[in-house]
């Protein structure tokens, strides 16, 4: 499907997606930047802000975060992958937004920027399995019983293959279409109708960030898990 002509795509051509995960980056960061030096800035920084600000915010959204990851992974791993889960997972929703914005297309409408997301979790599952588990963790590919193992080994190693392109196209189709459906009532309206899509729009960015997130704690919490 063609992409929807944006400013980015007038500036940078075939690269306007690698401009708009800068953008996004540069976004996370300038945030991340504020409620640090908002953080500096406190003289007991246990206590919290009595009013809503950067910091507050942030604090909000990593404990959230924090606690997502934990609940769904365990105490022990959960606390060791929160803060990549969580970038993660800001990364993508930043990402998503920027379809939300009019004259922009969204990042993660593009094929390649899914794909590499996805492989870096193909790959870090896997990592961190055999850092956990030595030559033991070939025994996730065998299934429970050894006499099958000739049956289930080869599937499991297809099924292993498919996650980074089941991952990619997940959130690539998600947000072509809800990007699709927000232009057209754009042109087609231009004011009113275009807000209730902008508010579906910011949903379904929050959705597919924490899907593409929920599924990749699966994929690396099943690698390191042990067998009780």
């Amino acid at each position: 499907m063609p992409h929807i002509y944006s400013f980015f795509q007038h500036w940078f051509g075939p690269y306007e997606h690698i401009a708009g995960v800068g953008l996004a980056s540069v976004i996370l960061l300038g945030f991340a930047w504020m409620a640090k030096s908002a953080l500096a800035r406190t003289d007991d920084p246990r206590l919290p802000d009595d009013r809503l600000s950067v910091r507050t915010m942030a604090e909000l959204v990593v404990g959230a975060l924090r606690d997502f990851v934990v609940e769904t992974m365990g105490e022990h791993h959960g606390r060791k992958f929160a803060p990549f889960f969580g970038a993660l997972f800001l990364y993508i929703f930043v990402n998503n937004l920027l379809g939300v914005i009019p004259g922009f297309n969204p990042p993660t409408s593009f094929i390649t920027t899914n794909f590499s997301l996805a492989v870096l979790i193909f790959l870090m599952t896997h990592y961190y399995g055999v850092r956990e588990h030595g030559i033991g963790y070939l025994k996730h590919f065998m299934g429970p019983m050894m006499a099958l193992a000739w049956l289930m080994m080869p599937i499991e190693l297809i099924s292993h293959l498919v996650r980074p392109v089941s991952l990619s196209l997940r959130l690539y189709g998600n947000m072509t279409g809800d990007h699709a459906v927000l232009s057209i009532f754009t042109d087609l309206t231009k004011v009113v109708v275009p807000v209730i899509f902008i508010g579906l729009g910011v949903f379904v960015s929050f959705v597919q960030a924490l899907v593409f997130t929920m599924l990749s704690m699966v994929y690396i919490g099943g690698a390191v898990e042990h067998e009780h």
